[in-house]
């Protein structure tokens, strides 16, 4: 298939390198719609062994809104809400319904949305300064997007409930400390170390890496799209409350929250 194929996105630039096709997401281009479908995309292309996620801005991996591009009155809260939700499960679906073995290149922050996305990714590499985690909370919003569904597949149901009920971000090294991502490294190295996990992923027969990643994928991908409908759905009535305005009011004044309950 054509390197063509991927090109011209507005938010998610592709590159295909040999049989890795690298996507660099561009975060302030609400990037959810263009990344499903190329993650739905390369399926069907044999010319495609690995895939690698990475953030187009040096210091950012992918960082989730927080509502906070909502607007002010109450149809265009309604608007961004509708749209927003169904392509935030779109993403999360596709990130995990993709057969292609995935690096993620976690060159910067990955919070809330961005979190979600690299933790779809088979193999991680983080930059150790760079922050993951998932701040929802700290917005008045329930996790909605993923993290209730991936952290506990992952690290296991207590520290999800540490970490996703607190908000509290990890550095690469804690985050490698707990088993969040595969591992950490300088900043420096970050781009020989994705080229090994690249290398390791295209030394394997195409087949048996599909259908093994098929298979360790099997239990999350089965729970997928019902939890998403029901965490999206939980994360909604926290969106219609004063506590997220709240939220934002505090997250773009640069100020601590002062959540009433309401």
């Amino acid at each position: 298939m054509s390197a063509t194929k991927y090109e011209g996105r507005e938010a998610v630039i592709a590159e295909l390198r040999g049989s890795a096709l690298w996507l660099k997401i561009d975060e302030d281009k609400r990037p959810n719609s263009d990344l499903t479908d190329l993650l739905r995309e390369v399926n069907g292309d044999p010319d495609v062994r690995v895939v690698v996620l990475t953030g187009a801005a040096e210091k950012v991996f992918c960082v989730g809104g927080g509502g906070k591009g909502a607007g002010t009155s109450m149809a265009e809260r309604d608007e961004y809400w509708f749209k927003g939700m169904q392509m935030a499960r779109d993403v999360i679906l596709a990130a995990l319904d993709c057969e292609k073995p995935i690096v993620g290149r976690i060159n910067g922050h990955a919070v809330g949305k961005g979190c979600s996305i690299a933790l779809c990714c088979d193999v991680t590499v983080m930059a150790e300064e760079a922050k993951i985690g998932d701040t929802h909370v700290k917005v008045g919003l329930a996790a909605g997007d993923g993290g209730s569904l991936l952290w506990p597949y992952i690290v296991g149901p207590l520290l999800a409930r540490r970490y996703l009920l607190t908000g509290d971000l990890l550095t690469g090294r804690d985050a490698e400390r707990i088993g969040l991502v595969t591992e950490c490294v300088p900043r420096a190295e970050i781009d020989a170390r994705t080229e090994y996990w690249v290398g390791r992923m295209l030394e394997g027969a195409p087949a048996a890496v599909t259908m093994t990643k098929r298979a360790l994928s099997a239990w999350v991908r089965k729970q997928a799209a019902e939890h998403m409908d029901m965490s999206l759905g939980l994360e909604t009535l926290t969106f219609m409350t004063e506590d997220h305005r709240e939220g934002v009011a505090a997250l773009a004044e640069r100020r601590a929250p002062k959540f009433a309950g309401g």
